[in-house]
């Protein structure tokens, strides 16, 4: 199948902008992009024959042809940080600290079932798919004994969709009664961890150009893991050749927990533990003193900037300006739905922009840096710069198409307006050369359908915690 795109505002975020562009696709893959109608493709207009627009499409041959007049073409936006089973907890723990939210919402947590997290891992990438994600990640940490296969769960979901997806199988084997902040109840032994994350990745990773299922190792934070997970977690991941993910630096309780604990900040901890190289990745990062800065610049370890949850949870604004600056890989990141509720990735470039802005005044971040952060900035934080990220040949047909024309047309640049006020209307989003969003509609799933799952998997969790609530 081959899906010609034209007539659009074609940001490759990586090179040049087409007003008047096109783009190629032949299978799941980009294989033209530029100014203009596609090369070797006649002209409708020249023909006399009548080109519909987005909403319907020409279909003949085995071509599809997309007019995208008014729309704005982005690369797919990469989502580097989130917990989709927290869909199912939303709403609760509403005006607290992280260390306090955690301690109200681990108890519902540890009764959620392999149920639970197959609905909401089905609404949360349903919502990110209609907010122009194309790649996720996701951090389940969480593994209550005897409640199913969580990790199978939401892998089955995002397989369902239509999503280009890594899951990061997580971690904790530190609670109350060691030191760490989780109740001993939702950690897991050191020897069953290793067995089971080992598995996940002999199972599902899947390291080929164009992959839709990739694992990374992912033990939750230094305040709920023992050095010897963080360690022996390394040496796996190195010894499969997948990447490492964390939460550090997320909060000030976190850095003072880490002194009191271990002697020295977040980041000198985690060097001591194998923790610092481009394979590697933290979410949030909100906490970092300028040599810690200088260390992720130099060894290639990224950041998932995660702005709505860090203002949610009163954490604090990332020094995002000051990480580009030094050339700190930095993509976006949602994070979990219970800290952000509701939160599109596409709204985060926005608001990563403002916070930036509001810390460091309006030259902080521009909107096409902000738009960079959340394509090509992610997939380099996940490894995946060759393959996705920017709109180029030879890369994958992961794309967004957005209507900038309507009210929106008053704004004569397009990426302005995008990036800033309420995003516009998605029109229509491709994953691996597949539409999976048409007219802000799920159709690779029925969306009412992803919706009431989401809805269920709430009150099935809420049912199944009333004991601990």
């Amino acid at each position: 199948m081959r899906t010609i795109i034209e007539n659009a505002y074609v940001v490759t975020v990586t090179g040049e902008e087409h007003p008047d562009g096109h783009i190629v696709i032949d299978g799941n893959k980009i294989t033209a992009v530029g100014p203009g109608p596609a090369p070797a493709v006649e002209n409708a207009a020249e023909r006399g024959e009548r080109v519909e627009r987005v909403e319907r499409v020409e279909r003949a041959d085995h071509v599809e042809r997309i007019d995208a007049r008014g729309c704005l073409a982005t690369p797919g936006l990469v989502n580097t940080h989130h917990h989709l089973y927290q869909w199912a907890s939303q709403g609760l723990a509403k005006d607290n600290t992280l260390f306090e939210w955690l301690v109200a919402l681990y108890k519902p947590w540890s009764k959620m079932d392999a149920e639970v997290v197959r609905g909401a891992a089905s609404a949360g990438l349903g919502w990110l798919l209609k907010s122009g994600t194309t790649t996720s990640t996701d951090h389940h940490y969480v593994f209550p004994s005897g409640r199913g296969d969580l990790f199978a769960a939401e892998i089955e979901a995002a397989a369902e969709l239509g999503i280009r997806f890594h899951p990061c199988r997580g971690s904790m084997d530190r609670g109350q009664s060691d030191g760490g902040l989780p109740p001993d109840e939702v950690v897991e032994d050191l020897a069953t961890i290793l067995a089971e994350t080992e598995a996940a990745i002999d199972r599902y990773h899947d390291d080929s150009f164009g992959s839709m299922l990739r694992i990374a190792v992912a033990p939750c934070s230094p305040f709920s893991v023992s050095r010897e997970l963080l360690v022996q977690s390394a040496e796996l991941a190195r010894a499969k050749g997948v990447r490492l993910h964390t939460h550090l630096c997320e909060t000030l309780d976190e850095e003072e927990h880490c002194v009191e604990q271990f002697g020295m900040s977040p980041v000198d901890y985690m060097e001591t533990v194998g923790w610092l190289g481009d394979d590697v990745w933290y979410a949030h990062a909100v906490h970092l003193q300028d040599a810690d800065i200088k260390k992720m610049a130099a060894t290639g370890t990224g950041a998932a900037h995660c702005p709505s949850s860090n203002a949610r949870l009163g954490a604090g604004i990332a020094r995002v300006a000051d990480m580009l600056a030094a050339g700190v890989p930095v993509g976006l990141g949602v994070d979990g739905a219970a800290s952000a509720e509701m939160v599109p990735l596409a709204g985060e470039v926005r608001q990563a922009m403002y916070m930036q802005r509001a810390r460091y005044g309006p030259t902080a971040l521009t909107a096409r840096q902000a738009l960079a952060i959340g394509t090509i900035g992610g997939a380099k934080v996940l490894g995946r710069e060759a393959e996705i990220g920017s709109i180029e040949a030879g890369k994958l047909a992961d794309i967004a198409l957005w209507r900038v024309d309507g009210f929106y047309a008053a704004i004569d640049d397009p990426v302005t307006a995008f990036a800033y006020g309420q995003t516009p209307p998605l029109a229509r989003l491709i994953v691996n050369g597949r539409t999976v969003v048409s007219d802000d509609e799920l159709v690779s799933v029925p969306q009412d359908e992803v919706a009431r799952r989401g809805a269920d998997a709430h009150s099935r969790l809420m049912k199944l915690a009333e004991e601990v609530l």
